[in-house]
């Protein structure tokens, strides 16, 4: 038997090649004849022969054997055998687990013949619904809950990165304590997670500042072409822009630099960013925008516009 996992999101795909070898574990105790292959950067020392070694090799034990291979598709010899001989490997009792956390071609030969003839999982980055659900099944976990807002504003602050979710959460939990029945606040948030910006965001908007809108959507194609969520590049641009209004008002009441960066509770790198950005627009202007940006974001939860049309048009709007 042959599984084959891949995807972008290496986070959930991690987890289940655990799962798979700890369920592996519980029933064959001697733990002899599970075996890991990482093919990467080791064309020369590693190869298919190596592979059928392992495959091959008897068990005193009479146990199923697991072979654990990583990165197979970077060796084109390699993926040749492969295809040569999965029709065998798919028939046979011992279990082979292909883990891929690779980009893959559609097109790639080793990889469409893999879709057809074996267990197949793809693991995609997890967005909207589905990865309000993982957030919120990792938290009760520990046996803690999430206020709503509280939720919406980790999402905000961190995308889709689960590598990060898994530490900010625990953070989260030990600050609350582990007692049963507690709850993270919008609060709590703010007070321990720092946002993640793309310094790509940061020039999206420099774009905007200089009326060059032209830049800004190729910059905006471009984040989308590399498969971040149009509902996280929203949130960053919503959050950014509401920085630069706190800092615009302050600006304008002559608050100096140093004030600024403790009334607004930013990260000094984000202040530092922000305040030249803050003083190519009037506050009026940044209210509008503001207002813009609650308005797309309702369109979309309201179904009224695709997530790509919405920004794409508040980038022209702006």
């Amino acid at each position: 038997m042959v599984i084959f996992l891949y995807g972008q999101d290496t986070y959930r795909l991690t987890q289940k090649l655990r799962e798979i070898i700890e369920e592996y574990k519980k029933i064959h105790k001697s733990g002899l004849n599970l075996r890991f292959l990482d093919f990467s950067g080791l064309a020369e020392e590693l190869n298919f022969q190596d592979f059928k070694d392992a495959f091959q090799q008897r068990s005193i034990f009479k146990e199923k054997r697991l072979i654990v291979l990583t990165n197979i598709f970077s060796n084109k010899d390699l993926k040749q055998s492969f295809l040569k001989n999965i029709k065998n490997l798919a028939d046979s009792k011992d279990v082979i687990v292909i883990s891929e956390k690779n980009k893959i071609l559609a097109n790639d030969p080793l990889f469409k013949i893999l879709k057809k003839k074996v267990i197949c999982q793809e693991f995609k980055p997890l967005e909207g619904q589905s990865l309000e659900n993982w957030v919120k099944k990792e938290i009760q976990k520990y046996r803690v809950k999430i206020e709503p807002e509280a939720l919406q504003q980790i999402i905000n602050f961190i995308g889709n990165d689960l590598w990060r979710f898994s530490n900010e959460i625990k953070k989260l939990v030990n600050y609350k304590g582990k007692n049963s029945n507690l709850i993270i606040t919008k609060q709590d948030i703010e007070l321990l997670i720092r946002p993640k910006i793309e310094p790509d965001i940061f020039q999206t908007i420099n774009f905007l500042a200089s009326k060059n809108k032209k830049q800004a959507l190729s910059l905006l194609k471009k984040h989308l072409e590399k498969g971040d969520s149009p509902l996280y590049l929203l949130s960053m641009i919503s959050f950014q822009f509401r920085n630069l209004l706190m800092i615009r008002e302050l600006i304008d009441k002559n608050r100096p630099y140093f004030v600024i960066s403790k009334e607004t509770k930013l990260h000094p790198y984000v202040v530092k960013k922000s305040h030249a950005q803050a003083q190519r627009f009037s506050l009026s202007e940044l209210k509008k925008i503001y207002q813009k940006i609650f308005e797309v974001d309702l369109n979309i939860k309201t179904g009224k516009l695709e997530p790509e049309t919405a920004l794409e048009l508040l980038i022209t709007q702006i």
